[in-house]
């Protein structure tokens, strides 16, 4: 099963255009709030080692943030790397 998590925080565009891209392409994924939680921005610092806003994660790879999210989608490399999940216990 696909898993996409993206960490984000309110008032961020680029945060706001991955969700929406996302959205768009009906991909389901998991938000979690770095400006609530200071134990989530660490845990975001250790897992994709990204210090902008957003980092995405797709089945477990940190991928970066909005820019290579939507590049992976204009290369057609979006759908396979979600479809790599499928076998993913």
């Amino acid at each position: 099963m696909q898993k996409v998590e993206i960490y984000t925080q309110p008032q961020c565009p680029f945060c706001s255009h991955a969700k929406a891209l996302l959205d768009s392409r009906e991909i389901t994924y998991e938000e979690y709030n770095v400006a609530t939680d200071q134990g989530v921005l660490s845990e975001m610092l250790s897992r994709t080692g990204g210090r902008t806003l957003p980092q995405i994660v797709i089945n477990n790879q940190a991928i970066g943030g909005f820019d290579d999210l939507r590049q992976l989608d204009s290369e057609g490399h979006l759908s396979p790397l979600l479809d790599a999940g499928s076998s993913v216990q």
